[in-house]
């Protein structure tokens, strides 16, 4: 792993992923998605787990979900082993249909809230709607999903999540269906909301210029099985700083990184 870190907590770590080795089974092949992954978000952190298509970032959210077991290693959340879903830990996923199309922008967002009797109708109410004013959709709280824009969908989303107040929020590649303007406007908001609320996120995605924007911290995994090639800081970047050699540098060196892997990966092929 790459020693050029640059937040380097003194406090213990919120989430610690330690050798890690995933798998799951199709129909005709056991398949190892993660190889001994380790890594460490610290609580306040934008930690962003970046990687090629299939090398295994989707099945270790899923696993940090606690939607699946490791068949090697651990994860632990302040602390205690992951064994099970939880309020904890709240996904947000690419795709739109995530919401209730029943319910209205502001009912989705009270959902999770109710049906976890976190706090009474009225309570759960007022800080829904403080969430939809933080991502900037209070006048569309009686709105239904199938009128709203995928990017407005996402931010419902993001609010609902964001209202279990979990430990860590869980973000698989949730950008990745929108338009290029569109997904630009949700990553500036992504911060302009993580300034605001202060939460932690992990966060997946297999483009190298969406992880420098959205990630003070990145952990970039080699194609199947995924492994760790390196861990680097991006904390110092922001929109502002597109196009400039810092930005530039550090974006070669993630391409360079998961380059050579495809690289090795055609050599090996050619020569059997």
């Amino acid at each position: 792993m790459a020693a050029d870190i640059g937040i380097q907590a003194t406090n213990a770590p919120l989430l610690a992923v330690d050798n890690v080795t995933l798998q799951y089974k199709t129909e005709q092949h056991l398949v190892t998605a993660t190889w001994r992954v380790g890594f460490e978000v610290y609580e306040g952190e934008r930690f962003v787990v970046l990687g090629p298509s299939g090398c295994g970032k989707s099945t270790l959210l899923k696993a940090v979900a606690g939607f699946m077991a490791p068949v090697e290693g651990q994860i632990r959340l302040a602390g205690k082993p992951i064994d099970r879903p939880g309020s904890d830990r709240m996904m947000v996923f690419q795709e739109f249909d995530q919401l209730l199309p029943w319910k209205t922008v502001l009912g989705n967002v009270l959902f999770p809230l109710l049906v976890n009797r976190r706090m009474p109708k009225a309570e759960a109410t007022e800080h829904a709607r403080s969430l939809l004013a933080k991502v900037n959709l209070s006048r569309f709280e009686n709105i239904y999903p199938h009128m709203l824009s995928g990017g407005m969908k996402q931010r419902v989303a993001i609010a609902r999540a964001l209202a279990m107040e979990p430990k860590v929020l869980l973000m698989d590649e949730p950008f990745a269906a929108l338009d290029a303007l569109t997904r630009r406007k949700m990553q500036e908001e992504l911060r302009a909301l993580w300034d605001d609320v202060g939460f932690t996120v992990l966060f997946v995605t297999h483009s190298i210029e969406e992880a420098l924007l959205v990630g003070s911290r990145i952990l970039v995994l080699s194609p199947h099985p995924g492994r760790v090639k390196a861990e680097l800081n991006a904390d110092h970047l922001n929109f502002s700083d597109i196009g400039t050699p810092s930005f530039e540098k550090l974006h070669r060196r993630i391409h360079d990184l998961l380059f050579a892997d495809r690289i090795e990966t055609a050599l090996v092929t050619e020569t059997h």
